[in-house]
């Protein structure tokens, strides 16, 4: 039941960051974008760092066994790693340019 509660919670997490936070942030009328990039930029680095953090309080306070804390790490790696990606993202330094080129490559021969 502990490993049902963890991966049901981190999986609504996710989605609510991934999905709902860009939804609700990058609200439109018409051609006006009417919030700012940096309030939906400043609430995804919450977010995901306070997911990584309550993954790591969970997985020292509350997760009872080997398997639940295990697994507690493995989803504060993942938000981590998210952060982390992220991060390099908006500085620049993750590229999508190879993708780019991959894509145009595969509508040239289709």
């Amino acid at each position: 039941m502990q490993r049902f509660l963890i991966i049901t919670s981190n999986c609504l997490l996710l989605v609510l960051l991934l999905i709902g936070l860009p939804a609700a942030t990058r609200a439109r009328l018409g051609d006006w974008q009417i919030s700012s990039f940096s309030t939906g930029t400043v609430l995804m680095f919450w977010g995901l760092g306070l997911a990584a953090g309550l993954n790591v309080v969970a997985a020292l306070v509350f997760a009872k066994g080997r398997k639940g804390k295990i697994l507690c790490w493995e989803w504060a790696a993942i938000f981590g790693a998210l952060l982390l990606a992220y991060d390099g993202y908006l500085r620049g330094s993750l590229h999508f340019d190879w993708f780019t080129r991959v894509l145009e490559l595969l509508r040239k021969h289709m």
